[in-house]
């Protein structure tokens, strides 16, 4: 075998599905008989942030509930959600911004290079950017690399996705 094998960690979500998942949060605002007419409103700003408004902080955690749920169906981890502080918004209004989470931080990339260096195999892993790429001769080396970022997935408060394995 002359070309070493390797593939890249990334953290990302759908933003298809996403905005699918926020069109049926919508959608239940409306029919939902604890939330009509209580003008609710969550909107998706620049695929980077949602933004929840509502009359009440009981109904801002029913709507996070809905979109939880909505997400979970929609095969998008929950992990992407950054909820901020619940903040008191005009007419009595309360709004919470969620941030979306996207891309690998170098702390965490660190951290993920960490335990592919902690487990003794011959495998090279770099950061690149918002990625790490994890390179070998075995392919066999790195499904086992890939089984043991999934062992510790919940160490690690980002979703993360294993693309370009070649």
């Amino acid at each position: 075998m002359a070309k070493d094998a390797s593939f890249d960690i990334v953290s990302d979500f759908d933003k298809q599905e996403l905005t699918n998942a926020l069109d049926q949060v919508k959608r239940e605002l409306t029919t939902r008989f604890d939330l009509k007419g209580s003008n609710s409103d969550i909107s998706l700003i620049e695929d980077k942030e949602i933004l929840i408004t509502t009359n009440d902080e009981m109904k801002l955690k029913n709507i996070f509930d809905i979109l939880q749920s909505k997400l979970v169906k929609r095969n998008l981890s929950l992990k992407i959600l950054d909820p901020q502080k619940i903040e008191h918004a005009l007419g009595g209004n309360v709004k919470q911004q969620i941030k979306l989470k996207k891309g690998l931080s170098t702390e965490l990339a660190k951290k993920i290079t960490g335990f592919i260096k902690d487990t003794k195999l011959k495998v090279q892993a770099s950061i690149q950017g918002d990625s790490v790429r994890v390179t070998g001769k075995s392919k066999d080396d790195l499904q086992a690399v890939i089984k043991t970022i999934r062992e510790k997935e919940d160490l690690i408060d980002a979703p993360l996705q294993f693309t370009n394995y070649r």
